[in-house]
């Protein structure tokens, strides 16, 4: 299986740890929504809370998984891949949790909240705006650029190559 497939299938196993944690937050949210403890209906507010709750977890935590000695989240780890700095400077197998911040802003948070506020805003004008289409268009864009450039050239996603990481086999 060639490295841009095991990420692929690292990304699949990701995924399914991502949907546990929005399934504890939909657990805990959906209650207290139907209860009427909880009543937001403003897009901005609900896209700050599902930010908050949901997406920047996600980021950290798969910046964490990346940084430091564990080189990798639970799909990369599980397909024996791991992310390094592309231009190693001092701990070539290190590296370091700002730039695997960065990697996973690009990745996971700018698609999701770009998503996010399509949709939020495709809802408020009842998809008569302009805007909402555009964030739409980028929000499928975006992902699907990254995965052209996983599947061809050298196989570095565009978020990689902006955060100067590589996925590498692990040996």
């Amino acid at each position: 299986m060639t490295i841009a497939w095991r990420r692929m299938v690292a990304w699949s196993i990701d995924w399914l740890a991502i949907l546990v944690w929005v399934g504890v937050v939909a657990a805990v949210g959906v209650p207290l929504y139907l209860a009427g403890v909880i009543r937001m209906t403003h897009p901005l507010l609900l896209n700050a809370v599902g930010a908050v709750l949901i997406v920047i977890p996600v980021t950290f935590a798969l910046a964490a998984f990346e940084a430091g000695a564990k080189h990798g989240t639970l799909g990369k780890r599980a397909m024996r891949l791991r992310v390094e700095p592309a231009e190693p400077v001092e701990a070539p197998e290190q590296l370091d949790f700002g730039r695997a911040l960065l990697r996973n802003a690009l990745k996971i948070a700018v698609p999701w909240l770009i998503g996010h506020a399509a949709v939020y805003e495709l809802t408020r004008t009842a998809g008569e705006g302009m805007l909402g289409m555009v964030l739409l268009v980028a929000a499928y864009v975006l992902p699907a650029a990254y995965l052209v450039t996983l599947f061809t050239g050298s196989h570095r996603t565009l978020y990689d190559r902006l955060a100067g990481t590589i996925v590498i086999a692990k040996s």
